[in-house]
Parts: structure tokens; C-alpha cells; sequence
């Protein structure tokens, strides 16, 4: 282990990656910025005091080695995550330090699981993929709807997006997932994941306030159907997707986020319903905030403090509701969204 408060940031100087590296500021971290480009990161570098500069690249296992020394932890914010996140965490486990990523990418997912379950439960250390907006926010939220509930029949996760402007790393990912898919969409039904040609369902969710009743492209399947059913007894895990932020997302024109204020985030809002039935009774939990990039960071940087304060339940690769008391990392997420649990 290194320092209590540096924590590396790989891939620091992407969108995502400089909302996470100005949280960790806000929190008392250091930050050590990581990425293979080393002008972009001296750039980021020279906006604030203090801060080091890592050249490192996933290709480069000594490079990453180099980018970690003397870290608590390493936040991996560099997509696609086909290519970083096992790099990454090989250099992590090498280090004797956690591992956080954000990667929105289901194989990603899949593949974090099914290549480091073992090793990193041996090895008594702790990988988080998918600690996002995508992946851990809804995981977070479907665990405080569960309560007291060890299974259930179904669970759904409506996301409202007011819009959704895609940065150049939500495209290079979403390319990456399009290719190793063959094109096919996925859903996670009768607990699996299905592999499908035909087209999503399109269906009216019942939104509360401010959204109300709203039409959805159904199935438009994020990593939630990797995280949710990583520890929780649910057989049918859906999401779905306001239909004009789908159509937005998925438009080649489409421009990148546009800073509105003065932290950096675009205007977007949005608010997730999360949904869960057993037996006809359903219970829920809504999120409502601003900017699905930017919440992202509040995310990591919340798993990152818990894991190195000993706030958590698990160990091994895990996801956010099985590794920490879903409500309480909820609640100390109130200045960045506001949570309802029904």
C-alpha cells in the first residue's frame, strides 16, 4: 500500500477522468494522473498545484507499474475497457492496491468477473468495475428497493434522460461493444444474458414527477444486467431508455456535452426509477441529479473512501450493492442527487 490519499487516476485527462480527478481534490485526495498521452497530461497537470503526471499505457506493464507506485488505489477511467480494464487490474493486483473502474461496457463487465473472480478473492483484494452512473448507481438503487427481500421475480431500471450528448469516449466504447456483439442487442432474461437480432421493444414507463408517464425504448440494455445479477437472486433484470436520449446517443451528429456552469457540467438532468416485484408487490427507489458524466466521479470517489476506510462488506470482484450498505452510500450521495426509497 502507498499513501492513504494518492489515488491514481488512469485515463485522467478524459471527461469523465477530469470530473473524478477534481472530486478526489474536493475530498482531501491527491490525485496521480495516468494516461498515454503525456502532453494532454501535463496540461491537466499544470491546472492545479501539486499534481504528477504518469505516462503510463495499457500496453506497457511497466508503465502502469511506474503509474501506481506509491497509490492507495487506482480509478481506471480509460475506455474501451476491452483493452484497459485487465491490464489495469493485473497492474492493481500486482501493486496490492483496489481497483475502481467506470467502464459502461457490458463485456467489460462480463469479462472482469469471469477473469479475476478467483485471483482476487485469493487474493483477499477488491476490483469494482462498472462504479458509475451506469452499472453502480442502478445496482445501488435496486439493492435499497430489494430491503429485506434476499430474491425477486423482475427488476427494472428506467433511466429519464432530459438528453444525452455523448462524449468521444461514450463512442469509442459503444463501437468497441457494437463489434464484439456482432451487431445484437442484448437482455438479461431467465438469468442470462441474451443475445438478440430482433428490435427493442418501445414501451410507456410510469416516470414520477417531473417526467410522469413517458415513452421508453425498452431493453436498451446498459451494464446494470452484469452488476445487479452479480449478487442478487433477480432472473429478469431490464433497462430502459427515455426514447429522444436514445435516439440522441445513437445519432452519428449528435455533439459532445456542452459546460454550463462553473464545475462543468452540461444541463442535463435525469432521474433513474428503479423497480423491483416479487409475488405483484413492487418497490422502488428514484434518483433524480445532473449530468451522467459528472455524478460518475462522486460514485468512484465514494467507493474509493469506503474501501479504504474499511466501510465494506465483501471482497474480490464485486459491485457496488454487494460491497457497501446500499442506503448509507446513497445518502452520502445527497449533494449530488436526491434519492427517494418507496
Amino acid at each position: 500500500m502507498g499513501s492513504e490519499r494518492a489515488v491514481a487516476v488512469f485515463g485522467a485527462y478524459g471527461h469523465t477522468g477530469r470530473f473524478v480527478v477534481a472530486h478526489l481534490r474536493e475530498r482531501g485526495f491527491i490525485p496521480v494522473l495516468a494516461g498515454r498521452d503525456p502532453g494532454k497530461l501535463q496540461t491537466l497537470a499544470a491546472s492545479a498545484p501539486g499534481l504528477d503526471a504518469r505516462p503510463a499505457s495499457a500496453g506497457d506493464p511497466d508503465s502502469l507499474d511506474r503509474a501506481l507506485a506509491g497509490t492507495a488505489a487506482v480509478i481506471n477511467c480509460a475506455g474501451p475497457f476491452a483493452t484497459t480494464a485487465a491490464p489495469v487490474i493485473e497492474a492493481a493486483l500486482r501493486a496490492g492496491i483496489p481497483y475502481v473502474d467506470v467502464t459502461g461496457e457490458i463485456e467489460s463487465g462480463v469479462d472482469t468477473f469471469a477473469d479475476f473472480t478467483d485471483r482476487a478473492r485469493a487474493a483477499g483484494a477488491v476490483i469494482v468495475p462498472a462504479m458509475a452512473f451506469y452499472g453502480g448507481l442502478g445496482d445501488l438503487l435496486i439493492t435499497a428497493a430489494m430491503g429485506d427481500w434476499t430474491a425477486a421475480d423482475e427488476a427494472h431500471i428506467a433511466y429519464g434522460l432530459s438528453s444525452w450528448h455523448p462524449t468521444a469516449g461514450t463512442r469509442a466504447t459503444s463501437k468497441v461493444s457494437r463489434q464484439r456483439r456482432g451487431g445484437r442487442r442484448i437482455r438479461y432474461a431467465d438469468g442470462q444474458l441474451e443475445y438478440r437480432d430482433d428490435a427493442s421493444p418501445t414501451l410507456h414507463w410510469p416516470f414520477p414527477d417531473p417526467i410522469g408517464p413517458h415513452a421508453v425504448i425498452g431493453e436498451f440494455t446498459t451494464v446494470d444486467v452484469v452488476t445487479v445479477p452479480s449478487h442478487l437472486s433477480i432472473p429478469h433484470v431490464h433497462t430502459h431508455m427515455t426514447v429522444e436520449a436514445a435516439r440522441e446517443v445513437l445519432a452519428p451528429d449528435t455533439p459532445t456535452p456542452a459546460v454550463t456552469d462553473a464545475h462543468g457540467r452540461s444541463a442535463q438532468t435525469f432521474l433513474v426509477d428503479a423497480l423491483v416485484r416479487r409475488d405483484g408487490t413492487e418497490r422502488r427507489a428514484v434518483a433524480r441529479g445532473r449530468d451522467i458524466y459528472a455524478v460518475t466521479a462522486p460514485l468512484a470517489v465514494e467507493a474509493v473512501h469506503r474501501i479504504l476506510t474499511g466501510r465494506t462488506r465483501a471482497t474480490g470482484v464485486t459491485s457496488a450493492g454487494k460491497i457497501f450498505d446500499a442506503p448509507d452510500f446513497l445518502h452520502a450521495l445527497s449533494p449530488h442527487i436526491s434519492v427517494d426509497l418507496h
